[in-house]
């Protein structure tokens, strides 16, 4: 009779408890510490390679519909509920069978009496791999290579070599399209570094993470470059203004400081000397801009290249002229002998007024207006202020 309820019991645990059996089977042969090991490693390279991924879809068109073609919605509605539970409970039905069988080879193994330790010191335990350890870096590194290749190689090939664009994307939409994502990508790049890359640190002395670094910083050069013919193909078609020539400016000083970042890899300088740096650019990009009429240099352009002039592009735009001061008067004169240049004269004279009013007092006397008042005078031939 025992024997009978014995091979009774053991029937029930097999075919109504066993299919159960899977789901302890699975939490007790799971790495609790791998687990947490791999997410130390690849927890920061796959949120800025997400980060870096969409801020390139909202650059680059390509991208963005390679990413639409990804369309998770549709890969779900691929999936059979009905035949994914029917495997399931195939699984659970057939894992008794596979864990008895499994379960008595590793008895037989445990039978073995391990071999005895050649010291009596325990072997070290390492710790976990932190968010900004070497191996992160590493991964991070390659990842991000990768991504970034594959943005540089499509600016080669249709930004700079102006190859064929596919079918559904123009090439303005491609060249006019992104230039501010990638001076963000650019700059996200420049953080990761300066963090990843500490002074003395594991990462700044390891020999294959440095050549990884000066790759992906040569990489974010080559992409503000690329952001540079971006703006200046949306000039081209849109006119200069002065938030245009700021970015330009914004843009060379990200350039500038991803060359310090590099130089202070190699030299092996301190934050502090890139801070210094940085500082000491700054200042001569700041005096370097004071020195330049800008307001007269955006002036000449438009009406240059406006579609008055030049039979192409946009039409001036008057109001714009006339927000930039008394110093787009001599482009405005020009603009207003162009065929279809009709300025309005009162905007014109109200300008020559704000000069006049600038050169009787000496508080806003300054060289420009001075410069200004002697071209005015050689060019009589003014609308009056009656007009």
């Amino acid at each position: 009779f025992s024997k009978i309820t014995d091979g009774l019991r053991a029937f029930l645990d097999l075919f109504l408890v066993g299919p159960f059996r899977i789901i302890g089977d699975v939490v007790r042969m799971t790495n609790i510490r791998a687990i947490e090991t791999g997410f130390a490693l690849w927890f920061v390279p796959l949120v800025f390679g997400a980060i870096f991924v969409f801020l390139f879809a909202s650059a680059n068109p390509l991208i963005a519909r390679w990413l639409s073609v990804l369309n998770l919605r549709e890969l779900s509605d691929q999936i059979n509920l009905a035949r994914t539970l029917f495997w399931i409970f195939l699984l659970s039905t057939v894992w008794p069978f596979l864990h008895v069988r499994w379960r008595s080879w590793t008895l037989h193994k445990a039978a073995t009496p391990p071999p005895l330790p050649q010291t009596s010191e325990p072997a070290p335990v390492s710790d976990l791999p932190s968010f900004f350890g070497a191996g992160t870096i590493l991964r991070s590194l390659i990842l991000f290579n990768v991504l970034f290749a594959v943005q540089t190689l499509l600016d080669a090939v249709y930004l700079w070599g102006n190859a064929v664009l596919p079918s559904g994307i123009s090439y303005a939409d491609y060249a006019h399209r992104g230039a501010y994502p990638l001076i963000i990508t650019a700059l996200l790049a420049a953080g990761f570094v300066l963090a990843a890359m500490r002074p003395g640190g594991a990462a700044a002395k390891s020999a294959i993470i440095r050549p990884l670094v000066y790759l992906w910083v040569g990489q974010n050069v080559l992409l503000v470059m690329s952001s540079m013919l971006r703006l200046y193909r949306y000039v081209e078609i849109y006119m200069l203004t002065g938030w245009r020539i700021a970015a330009l400016v914004w843009m060379l000083l990200v350039v500038i400081g991803l060359v310090l970042i590099l130089a202070r890899i190699v030299l092996g300088q301190s934050n502090g000397w890139l801070m210094r740096m940085n500082l000491i650019s700054l200042t001569a990009t700041l005096y370097l801009c004071s020195l330049i009429n800008f307001a007269a240099i955006i002036a000449d352009y438009d009406v240059d290249h406006s579609r008055q002039a030049s039979g192409k592009g946009v039409n001036l735009d008057e109001s714009y002229l006339y927000s930039l001061g008394p110093q787009a008067l001599p482009a405005m004169d020009r603009a207003r002998r162009l065929p279809g240049g009709n300025l309005v004269p009162c905007n014109f004279n109200r300008l020559l007024a704000t000069q006049a009013a600038d050169m009787a007092s000496w508080r806003s006397w300054g060289f420009r207006s001075w410069r200004l008042r002697r071209w005015l005078d050689k060019h009589p031939d003014q609308p009056s202020s009656a007009g």
